[in-house]
């Protein structure tokens, strides 16, 4: 039987400039990041060793990187990035999903946010 176990980054909040309209990316908002990661253990568990699982402090500065970096206009582009980028980056991330929320979604109504989650699965 093999062990796996899940490590969860919740609701990271970054400031960023993403989104299909002009003015989005000349104001900017604020964005929250859940990161979801399923993890094979290796000899992590058994020898209480950092270097054997992901590092979620490495985790959260490499997803800073990407929602603070470049603009995406589909927040479902940026998850994408940020899923895939979690399982090439740390080799025991089986699987990695990701949802960010965008408060201040441009829409002709009242919501508290828009929410997409995009799920990769490593090779």
């Amino acid at each position: 039987m093999t062990t796996t176990y899940k490590i969860t980054l919740k609701n990271c909040a970054f400031f960023a400039r993403h989104g299909v309209h002009d003015e989005e990316e000349f104001l900017g908002q604020r964005f929250f990041v859940d990161a979801e990661m399923d993890v094979t253990p290796g000899s992590a568990l058994e020898n209480d060793a950092i270097e054997d699982t992901v590092h979620y402090g490495i985790a959260f500065t490499e997803i800073e990187k990407i929602i603070t970096g470049r603009r995406y206009y589909l927040i479902e582009a940026l998850a994408h990035e940020v899923a895939r980028m979690l399982c090439s980056t740390f080799p025991q991330v089986r699987r990695a999903k990701v949802s960010i929320r965008k408060p201040n979604a441009p829409v002709p109504g009242v919501l508290d946010y828009v929410e997409v989650t995009v799920e990769h699965v490593s090779p």
